[in-house]
């Protein structure tokens, strides 16, 4: 039987919150416009002290304010505008999950999201059917999308203030990601390239470094070196499409395996690039949190006596 997906989230009105008007506190603790106009929508969604209210009612403090967050069931959102979003029984690697995340380890070769003509075998799909099991039911919001290639660590909201709050970290980078790349040559010890992106011209796909694009950065740290080959650890300052493909291909070192920007290397089938640590603050507790994911075969393969 489903679970009937709520959160439901309290706050003892203190010193601080005291005068302020219920829109004004949801508004300082990173609720959306859109969560907003859901909980005034929904049945008993506002509560002070166990009585609806309205968002203009002025908090004191000791009341007692209750959110309840209702989710849609996640058959009920499509990624693609036409198709459904369908439980598969995918190999799904968890490294966390809380009522409010889930923190996954995403394979090489899947995608993040179903798209025009691939709406099956993607994360969006394993994750499904993995809260189907589970008995919960919430749509797919993954809060920092992979390439199907690329390999690591993928983090879920599980209820739309989850997202909200993640949403937002990322977009002021308080989430953080370090990422394991193999590339080609001798690169240097450590380094940072600051170099603008934009779309390739007459390509949907592949990125290039262009003086009219957006600013990325990308700080990087060798920390090994075997035939001809660098181990490198990367981290963003910018979050573009590709950022580290075109970034490292950009100083003459491409990932191996990476058929788009280094399409004459075939020493792996993918591009040689893993999502291995990752920090957030939890979007309730306010708890930093860290996870870790072990280097994948097809790389370890390659440095073997690497442990990062």
């Amino acid at each position: 039987m489903m679970v009937d997906m709520k959160r439901i989230l309290t706050y003892t009105i203190g010193d601080s919150a005291d005068g302020r008007t219920i829109l004004q506190f949801l508004k300082e603790n990173h609720y959306s416009h859109s969560v907003i106009v859901q909980l005034k929508k929904t049945k008993n969604g506002i509560l002070v002290n166990d009585t609806w209210a309205y968002v203009s009612h002025v908090l004191k403090k000791g009341e007692l304010l209750t959110v309840r967050l209702e989710e849609l069931p996640a058959q009920e959102h499509t990624d693609t505008g036409t198709h459904p979003l369908l439980p598969e029984r995918l190999p799904i690697d968890v490294r966390y999950e809380d009522e409010d995340l889930l923190v996954v380890n995403k394979p090489s070769g899947m995608p993040t999201h179903p798209s025009f003509g691939h709406d099956h075998h993607t994360l969006a799909n394993a994750v499904t059917y993995h809260a189907l099991r589970r008995q919960e039911d919430y749509p797919f919001r993954c809060i920092n999308r992979l390439d199907r290639d690329t390999s690591g660590l993928a983090v879920i909201a599980k209820n739309a203030y989850s997202s909200c709050c993640l949403s937002e970290q990322m977009r002021e980078r308080r989430i953080q990601r370090t990422y394991y790349a193999i590339a080609e040559g001798i690169t240097p010890k450590n380094g940072t390239i600051d170099a603008p992106i934009a779309r390739q011209k007459d390509t949907i796909l592949a990125r290039t470094v262009d003086p009219s694009g957006d600013r990325a950065v990308t700080h990087f740290q060798t920390l090994a070196y075997q035939n001809g080959l660098s181990f490198v650890m990367l981290w963003l300052e910018t979050g573009r499409t590709h950022q580290i493909r075109v970034h490292m291909r950009h100083i003459g070192h491409p990932l191996i395996g990476d058929f788009l920007y280094h399409p004459t290397d075939s020493r792996m089938g993918r591009q040689a690039l893993h999502a291995g640590k990752l920090s957030l603050i939890h979007p309730v507790t306010g708890q930093r949190l860290y996870f870790l994911a072990p280097l994948p075969e097809d790389m370890l393969a390659f440095f073997p006596a690497v442990i990062p």
